[in-house]
């Protein structure tokens, strides 16, 4: 671990304090208010939720380093000293999921996700550590023209610097391309509204369901009842526990309602309407915060897969082109590069994805063995698996048709010949059934149905009444069910 990073662990409490009192700091009044921070705005279950929907989709999908190959096509880089640290564990302390997980939160929360790179003396990644965003101050280095990151890491420390060269930041949406903006200050006004409804509702139920007021009297209370009255108030009718208890009013006092009723509030439907706002903050389908209004069993499907396409890619895009710009040296950018795997987000339901890959299979994209390992089973054995299947009626897009392949010429002539075979069956029958034909003339066609019969050969037999008979002898290749030979034989009286 380096001494920086070191050191922001073992004091972790420390450091969590500075964190709290750093936030504070910058934490700029709603005019609803209250004060919206980063950690004030996670106690909106929304704002929650939305934040762990992207911060665990986009960790729970694995992370693969590739390599280009020569004649097309990729290949897993699973022997470069690259590969474990973004697929399995990032530095000696937390898997490369709760580190992605804590950076794209990050990066939600506040607009930026650094990490200090450990560097070998090979030049090679050792380690990746998260840095919290509010200890990192970005600037331009007037001497080298380039840009350093000054962290604190402790109350009262001094700002140590870091050169970009050793700090992996990720940029949300910016104005300068160098620091993201802070989606919580941008939102200030609509996250305070949402804190200020929900605190609302939690002190209107410790006040049991009712809106605050005052008691009023014509002539000035006594000093015991004043005293009675507040000890009354406090003990016997304050939080959930005693509401609905009756309260006893002395000295003609009356209780007059100042406070808004939460239907004339509209309490209910602000807070409805704050969910769909913190999703639209975090670009993301209401549905996926469990906002259900709008979704349907005809429309869930697609909300989903608008969701990956709308939301999720942009931060894939934007996560793998920093990875690959900040972590792999110049030689190997032209050869290697990263890929979320986000075929997991796009499967449908069983149906439509079994019709799917059978047409693939059909149009030989994909072979059985590459079906099975999409729906996460063993290949076939003995190799079985792994031919591809071709359709017969296709060829390769963008060459002249070809000659006609002479098997299927010779097949076209053997069909025309039992055609004539059959037509001269049919006129001999025809003499036989007017007469004055000899009665001794007979025909007969094993099978009757010549041009759709499956079997492997066809007898077709003439008697005729001198010269015997002649026989017409068709075989069919028992597989394909294509004519081989057709051969004739006379047989004397």
């Amino acid at each position: 671990m380096s001494g920086l990073v070191r050191g922001m662990f073992e004091r972790r409490m420390t450091l969590q304090e500075l964190d709290q009192l750093m936030d504070l700091a910058a934490a700029p009044r709603s005019s609803a208010g209250v004060d919206v921070t980063a950690q004030s705005s996670l106690t909106v279950m929304a704002v929650y939720d939305a934040v762990r929907t992207l911060a665990e989709t986009l960790a729970s999908l694995p992370l693969i380093l590739y390599r280009r190959l020569a004649g097309g096509g990729k290949e897993r880089a699973t022997d470069h000293w690259l590969y474990p640290i973004l697929h399995d564990r990032a530095n000696p302390e937390i898997t490369s999921m709760e580190w992605r997980m804590a950076s794209q939160a990050h990066l939600a929360l506040r607009g930026n996700a650094y990490s200090e790179i450990e560097w070998d003396r090979g030049a090679r990644v050792r380690a990746l550590w998260p840095i919290h965003p509010d200890r990192v101050r970005v600037r331009r280095d007037l001497a080298t023209r380039e840009l350093a990151y000054g962290i604190r890491v402790g109350p009262g420390a001094d700002l140590v610097t870091l050169p970009a060269s050793r700090v992996l930041h990720v940029r949300g949406l910016s104005g300068n391309g160098l620091v993201g903006y802070n989606p919580i200050e941008l939102a200030r006004e609509a996250l305070g509204l949402s804190i200020a409804t929900q605190e609302f509702g939690a002190r209107l139920f410790q006040n049991g369901i009712r809106p605050s007021g005052v008691l009023q009297s014509e002539k000035r209370l006594s000093d015991p009842a004043y005293k009675r009255m507040k000890a009354q108030i406090n003990e016997e009718h304050g939080g959930l526990t005693n509401m609905q208890r009756m309260m006893l009013l002395e000295e003609g006092l009356k209780w007059q309602q100042t406070g808004i009723n939460p239907d004339d509030a509209q309490f209910l439907e602000s807070r409805k309407f704050q969910v769909v706002e913190i999703a639209r903050m975090f670009n993301i389908p209401p549905h996926r915060l469990k906002d259900l209004d709008r979704a349907t069993n005809n429309n869930i499907e697609h909300q989903s897969l608008e969701f990956v396409v709308y939301t999720m890619r942009p931060i894939f895009v934007n996560w793998e082109q920093r990875l690959a710009m900040s972590l792999l040296p110049p030689a190997d950018r032209a050869t290697h590069f990263m890929e979320f795997l986000i075929e997991g987000l796009l499967r449908g339901d069983w149906k439509s994805r079994s019709e799917a890959l059978h047409i693939m299979r059909q149009d030989g994209i994909i072979n059985a063995d590459e079906w099975r390992a999409i729906e996460n089973m063993n290949p076939q054995p003995d190799g079985r698996g792994a031919a591809y299947w071709q359709p017969v009626n296709m060829q390769e897009a963008g060459l002249a048709p070809p000659d006609m392949d002479e098997r299927l010429a010779a097949q076209r002539r053997d069909e025309m010949r039992l055609d004539l075979a059959a037509r001269r069956v049919d006129a001999l029958e025809a003499l036989a059934a007017a007469p004055p034909v000899p009665p001794s003339l007979a025909v007969t066609v094993e099978p009757a149905d010549l041009r759709v019969s499956p079997q492997a050969e066809i007898h077709l037999t003439t008697v005729l009444p001198k010269n015997g008979r002649k026989v017409h002898k068709v075989e069919r290749d028992p597989v394909s069910g294509l004519i081989t030979t057709i051969s004739a034989e006379t047989v004397e009286a």
